[in-house]
């Protein structure tokens, strides 16, 4: 199948250099061309142009842009998007003054998800994910990593990866799924961590490796979580069985988390709102990918991990949606990025690159998703017309969704 877009105000994101991710200063610089086409074949990017180039010859399908903005589609490499239910009593309990960690002591939190996922059937937990993933799209996510955790039993972990296994067998989008039974101490364990630790490794690890549900292994090493030395010990079971390391690190206090992930060779570390000098000297020359989730830090009221100092350190960095019904219930990447720009003080290209090639990155997809690449899947978000790429952020509240293609197939 051959598609043409045509008459693309901006085709942004372009980048024929064969690099992994964008780094420091390089954040900054986004490769457009305007008053474009491009086209793809058999759902790869094979070529584009400014449109007086646009070659001769009939598509299948032609896609008429109107002026719009064409960019690789988002890459959100933190969700946790299968879940039973929401928590706005405590998006209450919030407003009116408890902490993320208050709310955790008194049973909320993932262990009132977990609870609720308990009962919930596997059929019920697609059934409420796949609007959720439909969601994701409508603000332009082409590629989506998934991580269970609200299981926290094996019986329930592998139900959650069941359901992330049959929605990437469902959806266009592309789908990476992650084991996290460390997001938190079972109910049932609470007061005999190590012995949920050694649960994690013994039982639940080996299971979800025999039906190959899991690309990586995920702990949560934070306060009041899993401390740097039981992370550890997760991830090196994890590794064992093929699952390469991710960590949620330092978004209650200065763990370690950091540290102990790029020790292990963690793909990315995500949350990070505590980094300081010693967590930022660790990453430099690490292939570990900081992942900063400011829809998190904006829903909790907490303070913004510390990205331009990241990036003009030398460091790349990647931003993602942290979908999940207790701290951060929005999938919306435009609103990520806006997010990114205001809060962050990034500004809209190196937003757009953390959102991208960097995220894809974060997922292992760098090869073949993030940017406008030929050869690359040709995962596109077409906009509305607008009047520059620094709209798009700026109009924080709009959506500006006009188009989708996922692998060369429009689906919006």
């Amino acid at each position: 199948m051959k598609l043409t877009i045509k008459n693309i105000g901006i085709l942004a994101g372009i980048d024929e250099s064969g690099r992994d991710r964008i780094a420091g200063a390089d954040m900054a610089r986004l490769e457009v061309v305007e008053n474009a086409y491009l086209t793809a074949e058999e759902g790869l990017i094979a070529s584009y142009g400014r449109m007086e180039e646009l070659p001769e010859g009939r598509a299948d399908e032609e896609i008429d842009a109107r002026g719009g903005v064409v960019l690789p589609a988002f890459c959100d490499s933190h969700t946790h998007i299968v879940y039973a239910g929401s928590r706005e009593g405590e998006f209450v309990d919030k407003i009116n003054g408890l902490s993320y960690e208050e709310i955790a002591r008194r049973g909320g939190g993932i262990l009132n998800s977990a609870d609720r996922l308990h009962t919930a059937t596997e059929q019920e937990l697609y059934d409420e994910a796949m609007p959720r993933l439909h969601q994701m799209m409508e603000s332009g996510t082409g590629a989506a990593e998934i991580k269970s955790g609200y299981g926290l039993s094996t019986q329930d972990e592998l139900k959650m990866l069941r359901v992330i296994r049959r929605m990437a067998e469902a959806s266009p989008m592309t789908i990476r799924a992650t084991f996290l039974g460390a997001h938190a101490v079972a109910r049932d364990y609470i007061g005999r961590q190590a012995e949920y630790v050694d649960l994690i490794c013994r039982e639940m690890i080996p299971a979800v490796a025999a039906e190959g549900l899991a690309d990586f292994v995920d702990v949560f090493c934070d306060r009041g979580f899993f401390t740097p030395e039981e992370t550890a010990h997760m991830l090196e079971c994890g590794a064992k069985y093929g699952m390469r390391p991710k960590i949620h690190a330092n978004e209650l206090a200065a763990s370690g988390g950091i540290q102990v992930g790029v020790a292990h060779g963690a793909l990315s570390v995500d949350h990070l709102e505590f980094t300081g000098e010693e967590e930022i000297a660790a990453l430099l020359g690490s292939q570990t990918m900081p992942t900063i989730l400011p829809g998190a830090a904006f829903f909790l009221g907490m303070n913004y991990p510390p990205a331009r100092r990241m990036i003009d350190a030398g460091l790349g960095v990647a931003i993602a949606s942290d979908f999940n019904p207790g701290s951060s219930p929005s999938g919306n990447m435009k609103f990520i990025v806006s997010l990114a720009c205001i809060k962050l003080r990034m500004n809209p290209q190196e937003a757009f690159n953390a959102a991208t090639l960097n995220g894809a990155y974060a997922m292992g997809l760098q090869a073949s998703h993030g940017s406008i690449t030929k050869g690359k899947r040709a995962n596109l978000w077409i906009t509305q017309p607008v009047s520059s790429l620094e709209f798009i952020p700026y109009a924080y509240g709009t959506s500006l969704t006009a188009g989708l293609i996922l692998g060369g197939k429009r689906v919006l």
